[in-house]
């Protein structure tokens, strides 16, 4: 049950404070690391071995220092227990490691937190909500409409749901702690050097690639998870067609889900557009060069708060399942979540 406990504290931390703001964050470690390494190896010749060196380096790395991490806490809990004459059957040291890490990991507090300020930001002025939404996507905001800040917030709630949720707790199950903050390697990678543009096409490929890979399950998963919810319906006339709707959205998402440069954000930008009949997607202006991504959905309708609220219980509804799904999991599951440990 020690894995369960961590996952379900890590997971209540997140559901109550999110990601905090003074304390020292693995993520922005990780930043400043690739960056460290990005602005000493990305020049001169050679650039696509070089970054692939680093991104592949630093992904083992993290891994393993993340299981050796996990492995000192078990063993200081064993000599503890040990010398306490204590029981050893609850590890509560690595419980509370795992449990700090799955609550760093996760972002779905943090990022339904951001995106109500977007649209609240937007009530006061144009100018606010252009300054709110760019604390949370990488596209140029400085020219974006009203309604274009309001897209823009929620095509991220939708795509970072898969990143920031549903995929660490894919990889918690697959590989524990180590292999979910790996993850989160493979994702910062991603958003800082994973470009096409001029200066991150050569050295981020790999980055991107990996991250592409990393993401094609979690990223489908998430799409059936906002998808299949009961609460996922539409209102007809004071009743409510679920089935139909439901099967709507499949065929929604099959034609949408690839009209997306990425081959994975497609697929919970699709679900999401799909459940509230609107158009994503579109051109967008990234460091200066203009991307013409393809548009989501065909109804172009303005955009409004009640939109996003049902975006966030769309959100939640996924969250809260997914959780589920890896506790159940966790709790039938003979197969250890440190594979390299005896």
């Amino acid at each position: 049950m020690n894995n369960l406990i961590a996952l379900l504290a890590g997971w209540m931390l997140d559901l109550m404070i999110g990601d905090p703001q003074r304390l020292p964050h693995p993520i922005v470690w990780f930043g400043k690391t690739i960056a460290f390494f990005e602005h000493r190896l990305n020049k001169g010749q050679h650039r696509l071995l070089k970054g692939a060196l680093m991104s592949v380096s630093l992904i083992a790395l993290t891994y393993a220092i993340t299981w050796w991490l996990h492995s000192c806490f078990a063993c200081g809990q064993q000599a503890l227990a040990e010398f306490l004459g204590l029981s050893t059957s609850v590890h509560l040291l690595p419980i509370i490691f795992d449990a700090i890490i799955v609550f760093y990991c996760l972002a779905g507090t943090t990022l339904i937190r951001e995106v109500r300020q977007v649209f609240l930001a937007l009530e006061r002025s144009l100018e606010e909500g252009r300054a709110q939404v760019a604390r949370i996507v990488g596209r140029d905001t400085s020219e974006l409409s009203a309604q274009e800040v309001r897209t823009a917030a929620l095509e991220t709630l939708a795509e970072n749901l898969s990143d920031g949720v549903i995929a660490p707790l894919f990889w918690f199950a697959l590989l524990g702690v180590p292999g979910m903050l790996a993850y989160k390697m493979v994702n910062t990678l991603d958003s800082m050097i994973g470009y096409k543009t001029e200066r991150y096409k050569d050295f981020g490929c790999w980055a991107a690639h990996i991250d592409d890979i990393a993401n094609y399950v979690p990223a489908r998963l998430t799409a059936w998870l906002m998808i299949l919810p009961p609460c996922v319906t539409m209102k007809v006339h004071g009743g409510s067609k679920s089935l139909a709707f439901r099967f709507s959205l499949f065929t929604f998402l099959r034609r949408y889900g690839r009209h997306h440069a990425s081959p994975n954000s497609g697929y919970p930008e699709a679900a999401l557009a799909g459940i509230l009949d609107c158009r994503f997607g579109g051109p967008h202006y990234y460091f200066g060069q203009l991307f013409d991504k393809p548009y989501i959905g065909a109804n172009d309708r303005p955009l409004t708060t009640a939109d996003m609220k049902k975006a966030v219980r769309v959100n939640r509804t996924a969250e809260v399942l997914m959780i589920i799904l890896v506790a159940l999991l966790c709790c039938l599951t003979a197969l250890p979540l440190y594979p390299f440990t005896t």
